[in-house]
C-alpha cells in the first residue's frame, strides 16, 4: 500500500510494508530508496512477539527514521538500537519490561555493542520510555540500557531494576573489544534511574574514548553501588543531578580534566559524596553542591582523593556540607603528585573535620 507524508515543504511518496511477528502487526515503515525521514511504529501486546516485532520495524527502518514504540512491551531478546535513528515511547510511561527468565546482558543497546564494532555506533536519540529490567525475575541479568554510539541524547527515561547498571555509557562491546576512536558530544538528562543492583548510571571508559558529554538533571535514587561513576569524567559537565540512598559515592568522578561538577544534591551516601581523582593538564571546577547526611554512613562528603599526574588544579567554591554529627566535610590529597586547589565559600557544619588538607597541597582561596 501506499502511505503519503509530508517532510519540510514536500510531500513524499514512500513504498510501505506490513510486517507480522508471532500474530502481532507492526506499524508501517518506508522501504529503502525515497529521501526524507518516515516514522515506524511498533505496537506491542505484551507478549513473547513483542522484541521480535520492535527489531523488525527497526531492521526495516531507514537513516533519519523515528522509530515510535506503542506499549506496554514484554522484552525476551535485547533490542539493537540501529544509527542515525531517533527511539521514542508512544508516551513517556510506555512501558519495556524484560520477561521472567530471560538474563539479558541488556534490555536496550546500541549496535556497535551488539555487534562488537571496534568503531563507536552513528548517533541515535532514545527518549520518553519507561524500562523495567526485572532484577528480581532474572538474577543473572546485565544492565536496563547500553550506550556505545557518539553525539547521542539520552533523556526523559525511566529506568528501573537493572541487576547491574541502570545506564551503561561504555568503550567496550559486548565481548570487551574496545573503541578505536573516540565516543564524544553526548546528552544524558532528565532520567529517573532507580533501584540498579551496581550503579546508577556508569560511565566505563578503559581508554580515552568517552569524553565531553553532559550528564545533567537526573534523579538517581537507592543504587547498589555509586549513584554516578565516571571512570573518565575528561570534559563531562555534570551539573543539578539529585541523587540519594546510594550504597557507594554519590557522584564518583575519575580523571577530571577541563570537568565541571556542579548544582549537585547529593544525600546519603555510604563512602563519599562527592569523589574525585584529577588528572594534571587543565583544571576543573567542583562548584554549589549540595551534600547532605541524613541516615547514610559515609565518612567524607567532597573529596580530591589524588592527582593521577603532573599539576593537578581544582577550584571548590560555594559548596555546602551538612553531616550527621561525624566524617570529613572537605578532603584535599594529592597522593604523589602536586596538586594546586582554590577553595572559598564552602559552608560545612555536623562534621568532625571541617577540612583535612594532605601534606604538600597548595591551597588558597582564589582571586
Amino acid at each position: 500500500m501506499t502511505q503519503r507524508r509530508r517532510t519540510g515543504r514536500r510531500t513524499i511518496t514512500a513504498t510501505s510494508a506490513m510486517v507480522l511477528v508471532a500474530g502481532a502487526t507492526v506499524g508501517m515503515f518506508a522501504a529503502a530508496g525515497p529521501a526524507g525521514a518516515a516514522r515506524a511504529t511498533a505496537t506491542c501486546t505484551n507478549s513473547n512477539g513483542d522484541a521480535a516485532l520492535i527489531q523488525s520495524v527497526i531492521n526495516g527502518s531507514a537513516d533519519g527514521d523515528e522509530i515510535v514504540i506503542d506499549g506496554p512491551c514484554m522484552i525476551n531478546s535485547t533490542i539493537t538500537l540501529r544509527g542515525n535513528r531517533s527511539y521514542r515511547g508512544d508516551s513517556p510511561s510506555t512501558l519495556l519490561k524484560q520477561g521472567n527468565g530471560r538474563n539479558l546482558d541488556a534490555v536496550l543497546a546500541s549496535d556497535s555493542w551488539v555487534d562488537n564494532d571496534a568503531f563507536t555506533g552513528e548517533p541515535i536519540a532514545l527518549r520518553d520510555l519507561t524500562i523495567d529490567a526485572n532484577a528480581a525475575n532474572n538474577p543473572t541479568s546485565g544492565d536496563a540500557v547500553v550506550i556505545r554510539s557518539w553525539h547521542t541524547t539520552v533523556e526523559a527515561l525511566a529506568i528501573r531494576n537493572a541487576r547491574a547498571h541502570g545506564l551503561r555509557i561504555t568503550n567496550a562491546s559486548r565481548n570487551g573489544t574496545t573503541l578505536t576512536n573516540t565516543m564524544v558530544n553526548g546528552n544524558v538528562r532528565n532520567l529517573f534511574v532507580e533501584d540498579s543492583g551496581q550503579h546508577g548510571i556508569y560511565v566505563q571508559d578503559s581508554g580515552n574514548a568517552v569524553t565531553d558529554w553532559n550528564l545533567t538533571d537526573n534523579w538517581i535514587a537507592s543504587s547498589g553501588g555509586d549513584a554516578i561513576k565516571l571512570e573518565n569524567s575528561a570534559g563531562w559537565t555534570v551539573e543539578r543531578n539529585h541523587v540519594y540512598g546510594v550504597g557507594g559515592s554519590g557522584i564518583n568522578a575519575s580523571r577530571l580534566f577541563a570537568t565541571s561538577i556542579s548544582d549537585n544534591y547529593v544525600e546519603d551516601f555510604a563512602t563519599h559524596g562527592i569523589g574525585v581523582t584529577v588528572q594534571g593538564d587543565a583544571a576543573s571546577t567542583i562548584v554549589g553542591n549540595r551534600v547532605f547526611q541524613f541516615s547514610g554512613a559515609g565518612t567524607t562528603y567532597l573529596a580530591i582523593k589524588q592527582v593521577n599526574y603532573g599539576t593537578g588544579h581544582v577550584a571548590v567554591t560555594g559548596n555546602a556540607v551538612r553531616g550527621n554529627g561525624s566524617g570529613i566535610g572537605l578532603s584535599y590529597q594529592r597522593g604523589g603528585n602536586q596538586l594546586t586547589v582554590a577553595s572559598a565559600g564552602n559552608a560545612v557544619t555536623g562534621v568532625t573535620t571541617q577540612r583535612s588538607v594532605g601534606a604538600g597541597v597548595n591551597l588558597s582561596a582564589g582571586l
